[in-house]
Order: C-alpha cells, then sequence, then structure tokens
C-alpha cells in the first residue's frame, strides 16, 4: 500500500499572546511577550509570581453552552476552543463530506485538569468520608476528557487518543496522527494539546524542583539560548490542528495550509528531568524526521521551531543535537525559541509551535528568540536574536523534549500541489 500524503486544512490556538491565529502570529512576529505578573489569584508568598497567562478568554465565542462552561476544566474549554478554530477553519462536517469512522481526534494534555484534583482534594482533606467530592470529578479531570469531548462535538468516531508524553504531548499527538492518516486508518484528525498548569500549586511544584525562572523583571525572564536564563516561565494555552489526507482534501474543496512531511520520537532513557546532555537521542528524533520529509541540504532553507525552554540543561544538549543532526548544515539553519514570548506550554507547547511553524513557511518570516541580548557561547547557532527575520522557508521542523526523556520532531512544508 502506497502511504498517502497528509496535509493541514484548519489550525486554531487559545495563548498568552494571542486567541487566534493572526493575534497569536502577529504578536509572535512583533517580538511580544505575553509573560507577567499573575492576577488571576493570589501569589503572596508563592516562590514565582509571574506566568504567561491566558488572556480576554471567553468561551461562550468559541461554540460552548453555559452548562458545558460551567461544569469544565479550564484545559478542557482551551482544547474546545482551539478545536472549534480549527474545525471552522477547515469545512470538515462529520457525515456530511467526512465519513464518522473516518474522523479522529488525537488531542493531549501533560496534566488534565490540575486546578479540578486540588479543588477536590482539599475537599478531602477536609471531609475525609468523601460526600462533598463532586460527581464530576473524575470525568473533568482525567486528561483525555479533552479529547473525548472534542469527539463528542464533531462526530468523530474514528480512532482517539490522549498522548501523554510531558512537555512533548502535543508534538507527538501531531505525529502519531500523521502516522496514522499516512497509513489508511483515518482521513482526518484533529490533533494537538492542551494545558492549565499555572494554578499556586502547579508554581510551587515546578519552582521547588528548581525548574522554573525567578527573574525580577517577568518580560526579562524566559531566555533561550541566553547565558543569563534561569528556568523557563509556565504558560497556559492550547494549540489544534487539523490533519487531513490529501486527496480527501482535494476532493472536498479545502484550503491547504501546508503539507506535513515528517515526524521522529526517541527517548532519552537517561533521568528522569534532565536532558541527555550529549544530544544523540534529541538528534535521532530530529533525523528521522529530516529523513521522512525528504531533507536536502543543497536546496532547503530550514526554519526550526526550537524547544528552548530557557533552562541551564536544556539549551545546551537542544544546540549539540542540531549540529549532530544537521552537521555542516546547522549554521545555515533559521532556528528559533517562541517559548521567550509565550512561556512554556507544557502539553499544549508542540502543538502551539507547530502552528507558528506553520506560519513562518506560509509567510517567509522567521519569528525571533527575544531577549537574546547575551548568547551563550555554548549555544552558537542562529537563533534568530530579537526581530523577526523575513526567508524563503522550504521546510518547518518543531522540536519538543520532555521530562521522561520523550523527544519529538515533526516536519512541514509549504504545499505546492
Amino acid at each position: 500500500m502506497t502511504d498517502k500524503r497528509v496535509v493541514i486544512t484548519g489550525m486554531g490556538v487559545i495563548s498568552p499572546v494571542g486567541n487566534d491565529i493572526q493575534t497569536f502570529w502577529n504578536n509572535l512576529t512583533q517580538g511580544y511577550c505575553g509573560i507577567d505578573f499573575i492576577d488571576e489569584f493570589d501569589t503572596e508568598g508563592l516562590p514565582v509570581k509571574f506566568a504567561a497567562m491566558v488572556k480576554d478568554f471567553q468561551p461562550e465565542e468559541y461554540g460552548m453552552d453555559k452548562p458545558f462552561i460551567r461544569k469544565q476544566a479550564i484545559f478542557t474549554k482551551y482544547g474546545m476552543a482551539a478545536a472549534w478554530q480549527a474545525m471552522q477553519q477547515s469545512g470538515l462536517v462529520s457525515g456530511e463530506n467526512i465519513a464518522p469512522f473516518r474522523m479522529g481526534v488525537y488531542v493531549g494534555s501533560g496534566v488534565g485538569g490540575f486546578e479540578v484534583q486540588f479543588r477536590e482534594t482539599q475537599k478531602m482533606v477536609e471531609d475525609p468520608t468523601g460526600q462533598w467530592i463532586s460527581p464530576l470529578f473524575v470525568p473533568t479531570m482525567i486528561s483525555n476528557i479533552a479529547a473525548g469531548n472534542i469527539a463528542i462535538k464533531y462526530g468523530a468516531n474514528g480512532p482517539c487518543l490522549d498522548v501523554v508524553t510531558a512537555c512533548a504531548t502535543s508534538t507527538n499527538s501531531i505525529g502519531e496522527a500523521f502516522r496514522a492518516i499516512k497509513g489508511g486508518y483515518a482521513d482526518a484528525i484533529i490533533a494537538g494539546g492542551t494545558e492549565k498548569a499555572t494554578i499556586p500549586f502547579g508554581l510551587a511544584a515546578f519552582a521547588n524542583a528548581t525548574a522554573l525562572s525567578k527573574a525580577e523583571n517577568p518580560k526579562y525572564a524566559s531566555l533561550p539560548f541566553n547565558a543569563n536564563r534561569a528556568g523557563f516561565v509556565m504558560g497556559d494555552g492550547a494549540g489544534v490542528i487539523v490533519l487531513e489526507e490529501l486527496e480527501h482534501a482535494k476532493a472536498r474543496g479545502a484550503v491547504i495550509l501546508a503539507e506535513m512531511v515528517g515526524y521522529g520520537n526517541t527517548c532519552d532513557a537517561y533521568h528522569i528531568t534532565a536532558p541527555r546532555p550529549d544530544g544523540t537521542t534529541q538528534a535521532q528524533a530530529i533525523r528521522l524526521a529530516l529523513e521522512d520529509a525528504g531533507f536536502d541540504p543543497s536546496k532547503d532553507n530550514i526554519y526550526i521551531n526550537a524547544h528552548g525552554t530557557g533552562t541551564r540543561l536544556n539549551d545546551v544538549a537542544e544546540t549539540t543535537a542540531y549540529k549532530t543532526a544537521l552537521g555542516d548544515f546547522a549554521p545555515k539553519a533559521h532556528i528559533s525559541s517562541t517559548k521567550s514570548m509565550t512561556g512554556h506550554l507544557f502539553g499544549a507547547a508542540g502543538a502551539v509551535e507547530a502552528i507558528a511553524t506553520i506560519q513562518a513557511l506560509r509567510d517567509g518570516i522567521v519569528p525571533p528568540t527575544i531577549n537574546l541580548d547575551c548568547p551563550d557561547p555554548e549555544c552558537d547557532l542562529d537563533y534568530t536574536p530579537n526581530v523577526a527575520v523575513r526567508a524563503d522557508l522550504t521546510l518547518g521542523l518543531s522540536s519538543s523534549f520532555g521530562f521522561g526523556g520523550h523527544n519529538a520532531c515533526i516536519a512541514f512544508r509549504k504545499y505546492n500541489g
């Protein structure tokens, strides 16, 4: 059986820099920072008082009714909003222009309903009988429920998976959806990730693990590849894309945004939180995506949306991985970390960054790594400091590396028929 070609026909985003694709992309290219002091809850006594929060989110604007909004965890509402945007753009309607059993949902979350877990646990501590625990606790907390609710709303009876690979979650979700369509198991899959981990409990947990930046200035806190970096910044949001088999998309006259052409997936098998320092396993994930994509150093102009968390260990290991995977081509690649503006969206990061990668290909613009005023000598590739760059890009990669050693890389090209 010949492998199917896979294209993107819809995208949606909820993020700290915008709740629609155009606002999100405009803000990234202009170097707008979505990180600020938290006003959503009291941070008195907490070790970190800033994050990259979603702003001005109104769930009713994305096809959700009041009972649903009242009952669901925030991560589910973010995921539903991003999926609504993506499905509106795609024009797919189950039972009309796609068979229900041929449409799937692969939307993951690194944590799930974090605020629900914490709220209901507090009730149990206060009253060990458990009589006040919400009957909706489990079906709103579990990380697969965003995917389940998206499938219900859009009548997707095909494969439905909730990938959970920490920071690589939504990159793996998109990659596995790509393989399912490529292998003929579905005609379209709604794929991505969603996260709401910025609550006091989450801030304290990551801060105590010495993972977070404790900078005085929130706007100068997420510093990927900068010698002054001191940890990542927590962020929330969702990213969803619609992947579709090429002939299916063409037959219904869909607008094709890009073609997905590669996916690599490996594991460090090294440490529960630290990346493998020599970058070999991360490099293999990148190399696999490049091989799938038919990378040609003599013809391709690459943009890579880096994992780029701004932690001491990640950024050096990631630089080493790009050098290993790309060899002599590495200095020619355009690379940037949009986490410098969005913070780290955990399970949603990969999908949001995949959308940025697709937009970079479409518009020929490399978004910047802001605040890169003091590059680390060990991070010596072209990380697009401070200002967006125009480039005639042919191939876009997005890389994600998660706690547990999960490595994933996905690749896209412009669709040229």
